[in-house]
């Protein structure tokens, strides 16, 4: 195959996902998890990312069959019948390459540095992840695993995932934006520690159909090496993994919180996080564009394509929602409790 241009794009996603599914026999593992509304089926290759699968998602209840599947191909040329994956061949790449193949009903995304392909039909919900190698991946893949496809799946359904924290209480909850360092992780973490709930700590899907409701995809959580030691996990963690790409700790919420995640939380407020560095926590009002400023640009940068139709929706969602600014003391309890308190008595 030439290097791949502009001009035959969209041939060329068309080619690897039809060679994807006329090898689906020579697939070592197929995963099956069950999400909110679909079930995600993934053939995959022994490793890191098959380990992902089995274990990053939160599964929705067994109970249930959900009427729609994906299947996502996790392809390299170490499977019979996968081609090793074509460069691109027109000088610098941007994602507005990809406008050619949403006209063509698809979509697509691409790490140059890897030859990483991702092309995804959303008619036909088949995806293909296309790599030189079976772990010639981007470092943070295994820590919300085909977040791309899902990403795509749910936003032809008019929901979307955000890159996001929530913390809640009896049905009821808060979303937590902002970049990284901000305080999210660690303050999820601390709540979990101290009794609330939460439906994710970096990714959460997010509907906007009928007021706010946040849902569960991805059971990852991640601690930097300070705030690990401060929130006491060494204690509850004795044999935790080592150091993801970015230096902290990784693990999941039923290794701090053994009890069911629940399938949804209506969130009543959009909170961001600051590290104040004083003794206690407070919440006090913050502007919608501050808000807005704190939750979009991540969460779009971070998921390939919709960039248009993810800026109407998170301007949506922070006009739905009372926005607030979370000065964040130095105790995880005091932290949660703050929390507590707010959904309890203090948020509407």
């Amino acid at each position: 195959m030439p290097n791949v241009t502009l001009e035959n794009l969209t041939d060329y996603a068309r080619h690897v996902l039809a060679q994807a599914e006329s090898s689906a026999a020579h697939y070592p593992l197929t995963r099956k998890v069950g999400l909110p509304h679909l079930g995600l089926i993934a053939h995959v290759s022994a490793g890191a990312l098959a380990d992902a699968v089995a274990h990053g998602f939160v599964t929705a209840p067994g109970n249930r069959t959900p009427a729609d599947i994906c299947r996502i191909f996790v392809a390299h040329p170490g499977i019979d019948g996968i081609a090793a994956p074509a460069s691109w061949g027109q000088g610098p790449f941007t994602q507005h390459a990809f406008a050619s193949l949403a006209e063509a009903g698809l979509r697509g995304n691409y790490f140059h540095d890897l030859d990483f392909w991702q092309f995804y039909d959303p008619q036909r919900r088949v995806g293909v992840q296309l790599m030189a190698s079976s772990d010639a991946f981007p470092p943070w893949e295994p820590g919300a695993p085909l977040r791309a496809f899902l990403h795509w799946e749910y936003a032809a359904r008019g929901m979307r995932l955000a890159h996001a924290g929530t913390l809640g209480a009896n049905g009821k909850g808060v979303l937590l934006a902002g970049a990284g360092g901000a305080g999210k992780s660690g303050t999820v973490a601390a709540g979990l520690l101290h009794g609330l709930d939460s439906v994710g700590d970096d990714y959460v899907l997010v509907d906007l159909s009928s007021g706010v409701t946040a849902r569960p995809l991805f059971s990852t959580l991640k601690q930097d090496p300070q705030g690990f030691a401060r929130l006491g996990l060494e204690r509850r963690l004795p044999a935790h993994s080592p150091l993801n790409w970015q230096g902290k700790h990784t693990f999941h919420i039923d290794d701090i919180a053994p009890r069911p995640v629940p399938e949804t939380l209506d969130i009543v407020a959009l909170v961001v996080p600051h590290i104040g560095g004083g003794g206690t926590s407070s919440i006090v009002p913050v502007s919608r564009r501050n808000a807005m400023i704190a939750l979009a640009p991540s969460g779009i940068a971070q998921m390939p394509g919709e960039r248009e139709s993810g800026f109407r929706f998170f301007s949506d969602l922070t006009r739905l929602l009372p926005c607030y600014r979370l000065s964040l003391g130095t105790q995880p309890q005091e932290i949660a409790g703050t929390i507590a308190d707010f959904l309890a008595g203090g948020a509407s």
